[in-house]
C-alpha cells in the first residue's frame, strides 16, 4: 500500500520511526516533511500529503504532531479526507472498522513510540467492515453525503 506522511517538528521523529516500520511490512511511503527539527508550519505539510490521498496518489495517510489533532483539523477540510486522532490500538482498530478512516494522526507527544506503532500496525491490518455490517455501511455514508454536500472540493 503507498502511504503519505507528514509531520511538523514535534512528531518528525516518530514519523520516522513509523515509516521504518511500514516500509519493513512491505508497504512504500511518500514523505512530505518535515525533515528536520527546525520549527515547522503543520499546513506545509499535512495539505499537500492530504491531497495525495484525497486524489487516491496514496491509499492512505500517517500524519504526526505535537498532539494529533492539528493534523486533523487540517486534513479533515480536504473533500475525501476521513481522519481519525487515535491514541490507543482500541481506537485505531474502530477507526478502520467502523469508519472507514483514511487518514490517522498521532501525537508524539502524548504516546511513546511502542505505542505509537502498534497504533499503526493495527490501523494498517483493520478491515473495513461496510462490506459486511450494513449498520457501519450506512452511518459512513451518512458521513459522505455531508462530506458531499458541505466540503467544497479542490
Amino acid at each position: 500500500m503507498h502511504i503519505a506522511m507528514a509531520s511538523d517538528h514535534a512528531g518528525r521523529s516518530l514519523k520516522e520511526e513509523i515509516k521504518a516500520l511500514l516500509v519493513s511490512l512491505g508497504h512504500t511511503v511518500e514523505d512530505f516533511g518535515t525533515n528536520t527539527d527546525d520549527p515547522a508550519d503543520l499546513p506545509d505539510h499535512v495539505l499537500p500529503a492530504s491531497l495525495a490521498v484525497a486524489s487516491g496518489e496514496a491509499e492512505r495517510g500517517i500524519f504526526v504532531d505535537g498532539v494529533g489533532y492539528g493534523s486533523a483539523m487540517i486534513a479533515n477540510k480536504i473533500n475525501g479526507i476521513y481522519a481519525a486522532v487515535c491514541q490507543d490500538s482500541f481506537c485505531a482498530e474502530l477507526a478502520r472498522t467502523h469508519s472507514d478512516s483514511n487518514v490517522l494522526c498521532l501525537g508524539g507527544k502524548i504516546i511513546g513510540s511502542a505505542i505509537a506503532l502498534e497504533i499503526v500496525k493495527v490501523w494498517m491490518q483493520a478491515e473495513w467492515l461496510g462490506e459486511t455490517e450494513p449498520k457501519y455501511a450506512r452511518r459512513v455514508q451518512k458521513v459522505k453525503e455531508i462530506d458531499r454536500n458541505y466540503t467544497k472540493a479542490i
